[in-house]
């Protein structure tokens, strides 16, 4: 299961899904980044079924929030969902809902970091120095986590639960570090070096998005083996399929309409996507220590791609974990103390 061939993909593609997990979230608290739309409103609307104590969506817009909730409460007839402001590409938005989550939060149950971009058809950098799509997709998510972590911690002492981190990855990881990709990668700082202009001009576009997925496996698998005084803790990573969604809205040109044509032959619908983030959240019971850091595809825990779980790639996974940390700490010196006292470093 190392490898993702075209006829693999196909043939997962073209399955008969799964019904979507269903558990009893009474008393627990969800938060899903990138609720308001897509899959993670999807994703959102199974769990809202579930009666959740809070449900929390994130967005960047006030408004698309607001339509959000409503179109929740319509659907689902749950009224206790809230939107809250968050912004993954701005390091001050994940400070400020961490802020607000220590005022207003409680207990975490389930953390769901599902929001992410493509890559761009020209080249983007935040506030904070970083090309956009590796501070959305990776660097935005991990400060996120770890900013959270304590009150996933603390929920499963005080109510001996089994929280959850669930990062939303993708089969392309499996495509990811290209012969051009990897020379980046190799370089003595990879973040720097996969953030560069150089790195958006000479690797191809789609490897951007590839290689950030493959960065999002790296980060659940190095977090799940630093979490050893805290075995209740599941964090893992999913492969939502290939789905309808405005994910891609912004495509323009060639890949534009090569991507129309692949959602009429083998896209699945966004609640189907959807639904996989739920099993990775609450599903596979009986099965939690092969969870742990695991890759969740379809409803099963598959083995992620072969360069992943090499030699090499562990060197990586090692080299991206620590660097990501400085850069972290930097960030908010709530990182370090949490690393110090949660993580076996």
């Amino acid at each position: 299961m190392g490898r993702l061939t075209i006829w693999r993909f196909i043939r997962e593609q073209c399955q008969t899904f799964k019904p979507v997990e269903k558990v009893d979230l009474t008393g627990k608290t969800v938060v899903v980044t990138g609720g308001n739309g897509g899959l993670g409103f999807e994703a959102a609307k199974h769990f809202a079924t579930m009666n959740p104590a809070r449900l929390i969506i994130t967005c960047r817009s006030e408004e698309k929030g607001k339509a959000a909730l409503s179109k929740i409460s319509q659907d689902t007839s749950y009224t206790k969902a809230e939107a809250w402001a968050l912004d993954l590409a701005r390091f001050a938005s994940v400070r400020e809902f961490a802020d607000r989550f220590e005022r207003e939060g409680g207990r975490l149950d389930i953390l769901v970091e599902n929001a992410g971009m493509i890559g761009t058809s020209s080249y983007e950098k935040t506030e904070d120095g970083y090309s956009t799509i590796l501070q959305t997709n990776d660097i935005g998510p991990s400060l996120h986590t770890l900013l959270l972590l304590p009150y996933l911690v603390k929920t499963a002492e005080e109510h001996n639960t089994k929280p959850r981190i669930v990062l939303v990855s993708s089969d392309v990881h499996y495509w990811s570090l290209c012969d051009q990709s990897k020379k980046f990668a190799h370089q003595p700082n990879i973040i720097d070096a996969m953030s560069s202009v150089e790195y958006y001009n000479k690797v191809p576009v789609n490897h951007h998005y590839f290689d950030s997925k493959l960065l999002n496996i790296f980060f659940v698998r190095a977090l799940q083996a630093r979490l050893a005084k805290y075995p209740s803790i599941i964090v893992d990573a999913v492969n939502p399929g290939y789905c309808y969604s405005g994910f891609r809205s912004n495509l323009t040109g060639i890949r534009a309409f090569l991507d129309r044509i692949m959602e009429s032959l083998l896209a699945m619908t966004t609640e189907e996507g959807g639904r996989q983030i739920v099993w990775a959240a609450v599903g596979g019971a009986g099965e939690e220590e092969k969870l742990k850091g695991g890759y969740v595809s379809f409803g099963e825990i598959v083995e992620p791609s072969d360069f992943s779980i090499s030699e090499e790639g562990q060197e990586l996974e090692e080299k991206y974990w620590n660097q990501q940390l400085d850069i972290l700490k930097g960030v908010d010196p709530r990182v370090k103390q949490i690393v110090d006292e949660y993580l076996n470093i």
